[in-house]
This record gives C-alpha cells, sequence and structure tokens, in this order.
C-alpha cells in the first residue's frame, strides 16, 4: 500500500511540475511593432564589431555606442532608449523582454571581458620567460 501512495504522490507532483513549466515558463508573449524593431537594433549593434559596451554597476544602466553608425543605445529598467544626431526613441518594453536583451549584452560583455583576460594573461606569461632568461644569463656570468 505504501508503495502505491508513493508512486502516486510522484506522479502527482511530476504533472504539476509539467503544467507549471507548461504555463509560466514556456509561455510567449506577443511583443508589439516597437518592442520587436527595437531589440533587434539592439542585437544587430551588439554584434556589430564597431560597439562598444558599458555598464554603471550601481544603476545597472547597459550602454552600446556605435561610433561609425552614431547609434547610442541604453538599456534602463523597462526602458530601451536609441539615439542618433537626428532622433530619440524611448520604447517601453515588457519584463521577459528587458531579461532576454540584458542577459544578451551580459553575455556579449562577458565574452570581451574573457578575451582580455587571456590577452593579459599571455602577456604575463611572456613577461615572466624573458624575467627568467635574463636572470638565467646574468647568473650563468
Amino acid at each position: 500500500m505504501r508503495k502505491f501512495y508513493n508512486r502516486l504522490f510522484k506522479r502527482l507532483r511530476l504533472k504539476i511540475y509539467i503544467l507549471f513549466k507548461q504555463y509560466f515558463l514556456n509561455r510567449k508573449k506577443n511583443y508589439n511593432r516597437n518592442e520587436i524593431k527595437s531589440s533587434a537594433i539592439f542585437r544587430k549593434l551588439i554584434n556589430h564589431p564597431d560597439s562598444t559596451f558599458l555598464i554603471a554597476p550601481l544603476s545597472e544602466k547597459r550602454y552600446i555606442k556605435n561610433e561609425p553608425l552614431g547609434i547610442f543605445i541604453l538599456l534602463n529598467g523597462l526602458r530601451l532608449n536609441i539615439t542618433n544626431h537626428i532622433y530619440n526613441y524611448d520604447i517601453d518594453i515588457c519584463q521577459s523582454l528587458f531579461d532576454k536583451l540584458s542577459s544578451i549584452f551580459d553575455e556579449k560583455v562577458e565574452k570581451n571581458r574573457m578575451e582580455f583576460e587571456i590577452e593579459m594573461q599571455g602577456q604575463i606569461q611572456h613577461s615572466l620567460s624573458k624575467i627568467l632568461e635574463k636572470i638565467t644569463n646574468e647568473s650563468s656570468l
């Protein structure tokens, strides 16, 4: 009898988990046209090779600057600000879109940081080998 209740409880728990996942986690939000276009601009500018990135740690603002195109983007809370020398758009975005865009931005910044760190570590190893070689040459004299 105990096995029956254990099995029943496991099945019930699994069904609740599946329903929760289907209802809350995989639920797609219908974005409006401005959200779709602004997020596409955001993504294209992140992947542009001339873009520079900045994060303000206290205010959690995320900045993208592309000097050749003359476009600046500010992701602040649930607002996406796209600025050019001619126009300025403030687009309100939903929470799920903000989470996606900030995740993309954070991944790109983390990737750039890792590349910078690897380059920095490579220079340190090269410098250490030069120091070791210099000490070896001086001690042999």
